[in-house]
């Protein structure tokens, strides 16, 4: 599939995410390659008339947001929102996630947790019968790195997922940063047998700061592909 409809389908799926969207709510700003669409669809409704509160879930997306003129806000000002738009890197059936690709996991899910209602928006080809084909971001403390990473292979075979896990690494070889100044480690799993077991697991290692695995937070996914645009799960509440 070519890239120019690649991002046709992603903006039809933001497009639709957007129509759930009314002046006075308070919004919640993913980060990402297709949630750039939802931001630019919500700037665009915005210069017609749309009022809403957004707190953006990265830098690059607050500028982008800067960009429309969008209102923003912090969670410190705004701690409860009434909707986030993000994307996901994988999602399956039970509308389970990955995410963090883009290397904003930790602030995602602390916005999502803070909203009553999650929906991601993304292409057909983020859509898998077992999570795990996509790296699992494991976003970590700086102190003590090889340690962390041991307890993360642990954790991991007791889960029953193996595969290499590597430092991310940023242009010039630098260890990636994410916004919050945190290391990730990207674990190449191939295939996650119990998503739920693992992200208790990784919950239970003290060197890491967040996990990728967003489980109970999405209540519905919009997805676009060349037939049309689906809905898996619930868009209202």
């Amino acid at each position: 599939m070519d890239h120019s409809l690649i991002e046709s389908l992603k903006r039809q799926a933001a497009e639709r995410a957007a129509a759930l969207v009314r002046s006075g709510m308070r919004l919640g700003l993913g980060t990402g390659s297709t949630a750039a669409h939802f931001v630019d669809c919500i700037g665009e409704k915005a210069k017609l008339g749309l009022d809403v509160i957004c707190v953006p879930t990265s830098e690059r997306t607050r500028l982008q947001a800067e960009g429309w003129n969008l209102r923003l806000s912090t969670l410190d000002e705004t701690p409860e929102l009434d909707l986030t738009v993000d994307g996901a890197d994988e999602f399956d059936a039970q509308l389970r996630l990955i995410k963090g690709g883009g290397g904003a996991l930790l602030r995602e899910k602390i916005v999502a947790a803070a909203s009553k209602r999650m929906v991601v928006i993304t292409d057909a080809s983020k859509e898998v019968a077992r999570l795990g084909r996509f790296k699992l971001p494991v976003e970590v403390d700086r102190f003590g790195l090889n340690a962390t990473r041991r307890h993360i292979e642990e954790a991991a075979r007791a889960c029953g997922c193996h595969g290499p896990i590597v430092l991310r690494k940023a242009e010039g070889d630098r260890d990636y940063l994410t916004d919050g100044g945190h290391p990730i480690f990207d674990c190449d799993f191939r295939a996650i047998p119990d998503p739920d077991a693992l992200a208790v697991a990784l919950n239970a290692i003290p060197g890491v700061v967040e996990h990728g695995l967003f489980i109970g937070m999405a209540s519905a996914v919009i997805i676009a592909d060349t037939a049309g645009v689906r809905v898996v799960g619930k868009l209202e509440r």
